[in-house]
């Protein structure tokens, strides 16, 4: 496919889950990705290998969020990455998914998990985004990975949920600001999805069906559902669509 050949895409935390499907799907549509990981190098290679087998083109970016300069270091190994390979340090496509969650309700939640959360969740992207501006062409897009969290209420993940919200305000106020540029920007909000990070919420088949039924279709949701809504956000099909949080939870709590 080459519906995104020609553009560059930086996926954060794609050496696995969520982050890795998005970053397959968008290499298998024709783009060049950086497989940005904060820790795990070895799956985030394994990404690109899962990619670079299949034909597409991709390499790895380290930066840990949440350190001192952890931005501007990521953007120093991104142009880094691209030059190497030859590419103008420019970008068109950023997702933003990285994140973890710390489950706790108020009498759980605390200043450290708080700030934690907040910072991958919400500081990170918003500065991701500020450094990535100088890069990012003229229609480019801005996918910010958000959570069902934010619409139906899971009081046992209060801060995730309360970061996840600050995404999707940072997604409504810079849609409208880098509109005259062409640029969109949209948040996708997953609800329970079955990856290898999370397996131990539904280790058990009892547990897995209870999850399931939250959906109107009676799964669980994969990762591919997710890409494939990115994958159309990261489009041309997706040019009048800006500003908006797009469900991807099944139907979770409908």
């Amino acid at each position: 496919m080459t519906a995104l050949k020609g553009r560059t895409a930086l996926v954060t935390g794609s050496g696995r889950g969520i982050g890795r499907a998005i970053a397959r799907r968008l290499a298998a549509d024709g783009a060049l990705v950086a497989v940005h990981y904060g820790s795990d190098e070895s799956s985030a290679r394994e990404t690109v290998d899962l990619i670079t087998a299949t034909g597409g083109r991709a390499f790895c970016v380290h930066g840990p969020l949440g350190a001192d300069d952890d931005v501007t270091t990521l953007y120093e190994r991104f142009d880094r990455g691209l030059r190497e390979l030859g590419e103008p340090t420019e970008l068109d496509i950023l997702v933003n998914n990285a994140g973890f969650n710390v489950r706790g309700g108020i009498a759980d939640v605390t200043p450290q998990d708080f700030d934690r959360l907040m910072g991958i969740h919400a500081k990170a992207p918003l500065f991701l985004i500020q450094q990535a501006l100088p890069r990012l062409r003229a229609g480019g897009r801005i996918i910010n990975i958000s959570s069902a969290a934010t619409r139906v209420a899971f009081p046992s993940s209060l801060a995730y949920s309360m970061a996840k919200s600050a995404l999707e305000a940072l997604t409504r106020a810079l849609a409208k600001e880098l509109g005259p540029r062409q640029i969109t920007v949209n948040s996708v909000s997953p609800g329970f999805v079955k990856t290898d990070l999370n397996h131990r919420r539904w280790a058990t088949p009892e547990a897995e069906a209870d999850h399931a039924a939250l959906s109107v279709f009676g799964r669980m949701g994969q990762t591919g559902d997710v890409a494939d809504i990115v994958a159309f956000l990261a489009g041309d099909d997706s040019r009048w669509v800006t500003g908006q949080c797009i469900d991807a939870s099944g139907g979770t709590g409908l």
